[in-house]
């Protein structure tokens, strides 16, 4: 391989790397959660964690697990929760 194709697939690569990091820690991944309790959906983006986090607060859990490894019972109480504060 020579020295210019070298530089080339470097590049490539560093640009690869770049692309990747910055998507991972500047872009969150927003999604869609059904709620089958009112058979609607909501987009799982920072106004909801704001909502999530206020009520994991006063019910005393942990604020940063994610929701979608609540227990069903958990998952239920929020939604209820959550179409009472505006949802």
């Amino acid at each position: 391989m020579g020295m210019k194709s070298r530089f080339l697939s470097a590049c490539v690569l560093a640009t690869a790397l770049a692309g990747s990091v910055g998507a991972a820690c500047g872009h969150p991944h927003y999604y869609r959660v059904y709620d089958p309790y009112y058979g609607d959906y909501h987009v799982w983006n920072h106004n909801e964690v704001v909502f999530y986090h206020q009520w994991a607060h006063e019910r005393h859990y942990d604020e940063n697990r994610d929701f979608r490894k609540l227990p069903p019972d958990q998952q239920k109480d929020y939604w209820t929760w959550r179409h009472s504060h505006g949802g």
